[in-house]
Formats: C-alpha cells, structure tokens, sequence
C-alpha cells in the first residue's frame, strides 16, 4: 500500500469512527423501571465502590438486584444515562449537584435512609481523635459549621466563604485523605480542591494550629492511607459503620446526610459530541486545559525516569543470567534473580504500585510520584531484563568463540560483539516495553497523583461529561505512542544500515 492510499484509509477510519461516535451520542434512553425503593428488586442499581450506598444496595441482591460497582460515582451516573444501568444509590447533596446538571435524570421523593457523616483516624491515635472532637464541638458551638455547610447548600451558596484568622501560629500539618470527586463536600474547581470537607477540615486544623495536606485518591484507598500512616484522617463523606469501624475510628459526627435514588425521567439530554459550546466547558471554562497540560507533564516525568530505571536494572538481570546460565555458576543468585522476575511479572502493576506505596515506604513520607516512578521502574526492569536476555541468546555462541580467540576478555566480547548485535535484534520489543509503561502510568491515580488520566478524570467530575475529557486523554497518549513508535523505526533503520 503506497503512501497516498494509506492516508485515504486513515480518513476513512477517522470518519467512519466520527460517524459511528455521533449515532451512539444520539440514542434516546428510556425512563427507568424504578420507581420507589420497593421496585429495587430486579433491578440494576449502579453505586461507588466502598461507599454506604453499596452496602445499602446489597440488601436488595437477595431480592433479585444486580449491583455494579464504579470507583467513581461520575461514572455510576453517566452509565445510568447510556441505560447500563436502571438507578444509582448516592448521597443527596451530590445527587442534587448530578441532577441540576443532567435533564434526563432525577431524584425519587422517597429517602432510602440518614446518616451521618464523621472523620476517620488510626485506631491507636486516640489524642488526634480528642482533638478533632474538641475542635469540631467548637466550630459548631461558635456557628462555623452551619456557616461553612451554608456555603455550599441553598440559598445562601457562596455567600460566606471560611477564612482562615490571621493570628494562627501553625506547628506542623496534618494530612487529609480524601477523593475529589464529590461535590459539594470535595471537588475540584479552577485545580483547586474545594469544598465543604475541605473548609470544615481547615477550620479543624486552624483550631489544632496545624497546616492542612490533602492527599486526593481513590475512596476505597482512603482507610488504607489511614492505616498505613499515610494520611492523619480521612474525611470524604464518610458514614461509620460497623466494617469500617474495625479499620479506623471515627470523630463525632459534623453534619447529616440522606442516601437518595436517582433514576433516568425519560426525558432528552442530547447533546452533539462535537460542538464549540461543550469543548469550551470541558477546556476553556476555569482554564480546566491547564489540568491536561500539568497531568501530561506528570505523566512524562513518570515515564522517563522509570525508563531509564527499567533500562538500567533489566540490563543487569539480563547481563546476570545470561552470564549464570552460560557459566553455570552463581545458581543462587540466579535463583534470585529469576524468583524477582517471575514475581513481578506474576502481579498485575496497578497491585504492585499499591505494595510499594501502602506496604514498603508505609513508615515513610516520600512523594508519591518518586514511588510511582520507582515502582514502574521496577517493573519494567524485570519486562527489560527478559527481553535482553532473549537477545543475547538469540546470538550465535560461535561469536564468543571469535572474540575471545583474537585476545578479548568476557566483558569485552560482550560490550563489543554481543551487546550490539542483541540490542538491535530486541529493539522493537523493547520500544514496546516502553510504550506499554507509558500507558501503565495511567493508574498512578491510585495513589493521589494527577497524572494526565487523573486530570481527564477530574475534568469529567467537573463538567460531568465523559466523551470530551476522555478523548483528548486517548488522543494524547495516541500522538505520544505514535511518536515513539516513529522513533524506535529511526533507530531500528539506523542500526540495520550500520550493520551493513
């Protein structure tokens, strides 16, 4: 296929993608089957992973309910209006925030059940937990948090934002874990974490004389950053219960909420995908590009050290056993060496990335995108050093034999016999190594950074709409792959004419 007939067929995929795309934006989805709490059985109910809601939702799967859990509650919501689902059980203030923004969708009149919202601690910092409690009896003594909840619900929105007093004299901070995707008690507005959790858990460290550290991650992450001494309290619209209350424990409660139903009316929400009016809220609006701008560069860094580390650490794996195998010495260590790389080749990196962070520098406060970097790093190396090794196999042991009868030593027929000649054998593998780790650090998110998947993300809490952010995210790591892609071909063609 010449050059002009492939880009006829790149414009006739682009637009039959483009086609196919605008169809599935213009299906109408029907009104829900639910109507009460009664016509739950049988029904779909989608909710966020770890959240009260799911609890409250499993009572119903004896009844013939099918439960979907989403990490995100943006994403329970927006499959309820494709039809994946027929209701979602969620809090009532963000379920007003869904609704006000979503015609197709709306909240029953009937309250599935209250609760109350409480801060949690490790369960053996009993003081930390006096101390919330102390503060929080203050800020509602001296009307604080009816102000701060005022700020954020009814009439009054907006209208008496928490200053922190001027006179406060801090000594130390304190870390709050929290998820930012749920307004009104955290979102994120112009890259800002905001919120009535956020004010309440500043008023409570302005009271203690500590400065307040957020740490925005996954919900189901926040008990574990808890316990593992990551976070000092986890404060994101929490309810205690009798499960999470064998993990933590938990402040008096600061403020009362009630788990509603929200389902499909029947109603039109159609909107055309691709429209000036929907690029500028997803980009334009509160300078919400400079979120993908900060991610990408993120991404970037992750990606290039934990090459580089990948590199240097597969290199010596491969170098080690290659050498063990070929000389028959060193078994142990060679046992070692391949113990290291089956185990992490055995565990998914999104599990391995939670280990290091929660498990191996839990007593330690290091940042978390130098561990997202070691851990990549880690495991590309053990890909790398397969890899390598495979190259250095593939080269006939008749070269060793030539290099070393013309006076060269071990090293030196490998540096300069075996080494190049494998690393041009191996070279578009390891350019897809590499090109996979770039896309695996799409799950750095998992531990609190935003990284450019986490910033798409968080551009999708915001504007509550997924096709926009969610594209421009794929674009972007398409253009990047492309790029290496074209680059890794240069060098491939590069090192076949020095070859010659």
């Amino acid at each position: 296929m010449n050059k002009t007939m492939r880009k006829r067929a790149l414009l006739v995929i682009i637009a039959s993608t483009m086609v196919f795309l605008a169809a599935c934006g213009n299906n109408i989805v029907p009104k829900s089957s639910v109507e009460n709490k009664d016509t739950l059985a049988g029904a779909s109910i989608g909710v966020q992973v770890g959240t009260t809601g799911e609890i409250y939702a499993a009572d119903y799967e004896e009844k013939g309910a099918t439960v979907i859990g989403y990490n995100k509650i943006n994403d329970a919501i927006l499959a309820l209006k494709q039809g994946k689902v027929d209701c979602v059980i969620i809090d009532e203030e963000p379920a007003k925030n869904f609704v006000s923004l979503n015609r197709d969708i709306e909240i029953l009149p009937e309250e599935l059940v209250t609760e109350d919202y409480a801060i949690c601690v490790e369960k053996s910092n009993t003081a930390l937990l006096e101390d919330i409690n102390r503060a929080l009896a203050i800020l509602e003594e001296n009307g604080t948090l009816e102000s701060i909840r005022d700020n954020y619900i009814g009439a009054n929105k907006g209208m008496s934002p928490y200053v922190s007093p001027d006179d406060i004299v801090y000594d130390g901070t304190l870390v709050m874990a929290t998820n930012g995707t749920f307004p009104p008690y955290e979102y994120i507005e112009s890259g800002n974490l905001v919120g009535i959790d956020v004010d309440m858990a500043t008023a409570v460290c302005d009271i203690l004389g500590k400065k307040l550290e957020i740490m925005d991650i996954e919900f189901g992450a926040i008990l574990p950053a808890v316990q593992a001494g990551k976070a000092d309290m986890g404060i994101a619209g929490m309810t205690v219960t009798e499960e999470r209350l064998q993990s933590a424990s938990f402040s008096n409660p600061y403020t009362t909420s009630t788990q509603v139903i929200i389902v499909r009316n029947g109603e039109s929400d159609v909107a055309p995908l691709f429209s000036y009016d929907r690029f500028k809220r997803n980009f334009i609006d509160e300078g919400r590009w400079q979120y993908i701008v900060n991610g990408l560069w993120v991404t970037i860094r992750i990606s290039f050290v934990a090459v580089i580390l990948g590199i240097i650490f597969g290199f010596l794996l491969a170098i080690g056993r290659f050498t063990c195998d070929k000389t028959g010495k060193c078994k142990i260590l060679n046992f070692i060496m391949k113990a290291y790389i089956n185990i992490i080749r055995g565990i998914p990196a999104v599990i391995q990335l939670l280990i290091i962070y929660y498990v191996v520098f839990a007593s330690t406060n290091i940042d978390a995108v130098l561990v997202a970097t070691i851990a990549f790093g880690i495991n590309s190396s053990a890909y790398v050093a397969e890899i390598l090794r495979s190259g250095l196999e593939s080269i006939d042991g008749g070269q060793f034999e030539a290099g070393r009868s013309i006076g060269f030593t071990y090293a030196q027929t490998m540096r300069i016999i075996i080494l190049p000649q494998a690393i041009r054998n191996v070279l578009p593998a390891l350019g897809n190594e590499f090109i996979v780790l770039l896309k695996e650090t799409s799950i750095a998110g998992y531990i609190g950074i935003r990284d450019l998947t986490r910033q798409g993300d968080n551009i999708r809490s915001a504007t509550y709409d997924a096709f926009m952010p969610l594209i421009a995210v794929a674009l972007i790591y398409l253009i990047i792959v492309m790029f290496l892609s074209m680059l890794v071909s240069k060098m491939e063609r590069r090192l076949k004419k020095d070859a010659r």
